[in-house]
């Protein structure tokens, strides 16, 4: 095995207390105070284990967690960004924390705080078993990701354009341990329609029912659904009229789309945004976004996971991709066509439930894989020609 393998391995125990004390710091996305409480525990932890050489920059917020970037005060190249989130979906308290064996379970141990914690592990490895890091590692956690990253999109894409690549600390796929080599793009509706009302017995003729023009479009929408390109389109809520003896004169829906390609989503969103109601005398009103666009199998994003196989080859474990549904900041850096790397976390499963678990077994492999990854990195950076755009900078000649 390699030696950032051992050193990982040896220091088990501290890696164990630094974890229960991460997953006991509970950090809902909608509660800032304790946000912020686990941040400055993160930042302990920096200090402990890479001591006084990285500058952490908080990037305030007021209303949700402060971000917290750190980077080394001696910064050369090759720049490599690992993107976390420190916020989870579960209210103080919600579910315990508790081990059975090699199993870790907690709030947000799984999504995604193991996978932050192996980050500043893996690069500790590189800093103890080496006499120079081969790259720069800057670190970027947020506190919004579970509520669509509103405040930290800006600066998650602004950071990693200063960067050569990017690895997302989210965890591996729960069934295969696989890393996520593309994600789905994801985009969010709401439509109202304004009808008439009119009394249901009376003047029934006098109404518009704008519950029955939503219900039409209903299954316009639902019939965009395409799993041969990876499209789903999935009304989620549906609301309106008032009582049953009333026309109802208002309706609202709120739909979810999902996308594999920005082609798609172009797709999707013309259509959608060129919906017209049924009845002429009905107003529809149409508001939404692509929140996250797609992660991509780009040639750049491919090369990078060859160079993770390869550090799997160092460890003697087959490293296999997926692609998913769900999204990442990772959607964001590889859209600029900055290569993007994603699950490289701690295995496990439970995602937003209530069994969300780790394999605390297989830290120090996975964690090991991540420091074996930069430093192939490192070298393949170093022996590269320069080129202008990062989508090119593996590209083999």
């Amino acid at each position: 095995m390699t030696d950032s393998y051992k050193f990982i391995s040896q220091n088990l125990e501290n890696i164990r207390k630094d974890l229960i004390s991460l997953v006991q710091s509970e950090s809902p996305s909608s509660e800032k105070s304790l946000v912020d409480l686990t941040g400055n525990l993160i930042k302990d932890i920096i200090h402990n284990r890479l001591g006084d050489n990285y500058i952490c920059t908080e990037h305030k917020n007021r209303e949700t967690g402060n971000h917290l970037q750190f980077e080394k005060k001696e910064d050369t190249k090759p720049r490599i960004l690992f993107l976390c989130h420190f916020d989870t979906v579960w209210k103080k308290g919600e579910i315990p924390l508790r081990f059975e064996e090699d199993v870790f379970y907690g709030p947000g141990v799984f999504d995604m705080k193991a996978g932050l914690l192996s980050s500043i592990w893996a690069i500790n490895s590189l800093e103890n078993t080496l006499d120079k890091l081969p790259i720069s590692p800057v670190f970027l956690f947020t506190s919004d990701e579970e509520t669509g990253s509103l405040t930290s999109r800006e600066l998650i894409e602004e950071v990693a354009k200063t960067c050569d690549a990017v690895f997302v600390m989210e965890p591996a796929e729960g069934k295969t341990n696989a890393l996520k080599t593309a994600r789905k793009g994801v985009g969010m509706y709401e439509l109202h329609v304004q009808g008439i009302s009119a009394h249901a017995g009376n003047h029934h003729e006098d109404g518009v029912n704008a519950i029955l023009e939503i219900a039409y479009l209903v299954q316009q929408l639902q019939e965009l659904t395409d799993y041969t390109k990876g499209t789903t389109v999935s009304v989620g809520t549906i609301s309106g009229g008032t009582t049953s003896n009333v026309v109802p004169e208002n309706a609202s829906i709120e739909v979810d789309f999902r996308i594999a390609s920005l082609d798609e989503a172009d797709r999707i969103m013309q259509t959608i945004e060129q919906l017209t109601p049924k009845n002429p005398l009905a107003k529809l009103t149409i508001a939404g976004e692509l929140n996250r666009p797609p992660l991509e199998r780009t040639e750049a994003n491919q090369q990078l996971f060859k160079l993770a196989k390869n550090a799997g080859k160092k460890l003697n474990i087959e490293i296999t991709e997926t692609s998913v549904g769900g999204v990442s900041d990772g959607n964001f850096t590889s859209a600029l066509g900055i290569p993007t790397i994603d699950g490289l976390g701690i295995p496990g499963d439970g995602p937003h439930a209530r069994h969300e678990h780790i394999r605390f077994d297989l830290f120090a492999e996975r964690c090991a894989l991540v420091a074996e990854l930069c430093i192939i990195f490192g070298e393949k950076f170093v022996n590269h020609d320069d080129l202008v755009e990062k989508e090119e900078k593996f590209i083999t000649k």
